[in-house]
């Protein structure tokens, strides 16, 4: 009993505390609308997107993420965006879907705020078929699956140009309880409020490179925010190499490829600086994308468009 009580209280803490927050993803920039539903027809094309990561190999049972989005701008100033993922942690899964709707208001001739609602269900699984316990017949829990499904409705703004963006968003809104048991357990735990605030500059480094730094800060009381720090370089929005670094977690490098404006590819390879590089071999994580393209608008006597950016997300 005291065995399956301390891998309660640690998988629930780790709800609580961490897991509540989106799968982590290293590519952020090329999967932005995962991190915030506003990024849904600030560019203009339809985005088919997936993320693959294998996180910590060689631990057994570490982290495996599979995420799907899709986005597409709607008339001038709406855009509709969905995903659905899994998250695979040991004997826990957590599974969502959410469905997301953006409005977009031209600020100055170049500048544009886009603020999104979305809304969605997400799955806690526990597995106690993974479970060993130190007490075979203890009748806490049997070899099922348990766990709940709960709606969940996120907020968030973009303000955007076709050299920078600035945005944040405020994901699990309702702030719903898990019960793994039943209503009357005491082994519960709440959607706690989380808080992601994004943004970047790109520099033009001649006509064909371009350098672009941007940053993802990750924040839910108490725990200490966290936050990615990118430096990319671009060439003709075509091929790009770059490196991250996310405090007191890991360095990544990463590379990728958008071929003919239709179809991207993106890999990424995380170096634990915590003492679980003793243990792994490192996370690999790839993105597959398909974007189609759309007319943009004729450019103004002033040479300023009114589209979203065409620069590579």
């Amino acid at each position: 009993m005291r065995t399956l009580t301390i891998i309660l209280v640690t998988m629930l803490a780790g709800i609580k505390l961490c897991a509540q927050q989106l799968p982590q993803l290293t590519q952020y920039v090329s999967q932005d609308y995962l991190y915030n539903p506003a990024v849904a027809g600030s560019r203009p094309w339809f985005e088919l997107r997936s993320a693959h990561r294998n996180q910590w190999v060689g631990i057994q049972d570490a982290p495996r993420t599979f995420m799907l989005s899709a986005t597409s701008p709607v008339g001038k100033n709406m855009g509709l965006g969905g995903f659905m993922y899994t998250d695979n942690v040991g004997p826990t899964r957590r599974t969502g879907a959410q469905l997301s709707y953006a409005y977009h208001l031209s600020l100055t001739q170049r500048v544009r705020l886009s603020m999104s609602v979305a809304f969605g269900l997400q799955q806690f699984l526990i597995d106690g078929s993974k479970i060993t316990f130190h007490d075979g017949g203890d009748p806490v829990m049997d070899d099922q699956l348990r766990g709940q499904v709960v709606p969940d409705a996120t907020f968030g703004f973009l303000v955007y140009h076709d050299n920078w963006w600035v945005g944040a968003t405020a994901p699990q809104l309702l702030h719903n309880k898990i019960y793994f048991f039943n209503e009357n357990d005491a082994t519960l735990s709440r959607l706690e409020n989380h808080y992601y605030g994004m943004g970047g500059y790109r520099f033009a480094l001649g006509d064909d490179l371009k350098l672009e730094p941007s940053f993802l800060v990750k924040y839910v009381s108490p725990v200490p925010a966290k936050v990615d720090l990118t430096a990319t370089l671009r060439y003709r929005d075509m091929v790009w190499l770059g490196a991250s670094y996310r405090t007191n977690d890991a360095f990544a490098i990463m590379v990728g490829y958008w071929m003919k404006k239709t179809f991207q590819f993106g890999y990424s390879f995380d170096m634990t600086t915590t003492n679980l590089r003793n243990y792994n071999s490192g996370t690999h994580e790839v993105m597959l994308a398909i974007t189609f393209g759309k007319s943009l608008p004729p450019v103004s006597t002033s040479g300023v468009s009114a589209a979203p950016s065409t620069v590579a997300p």
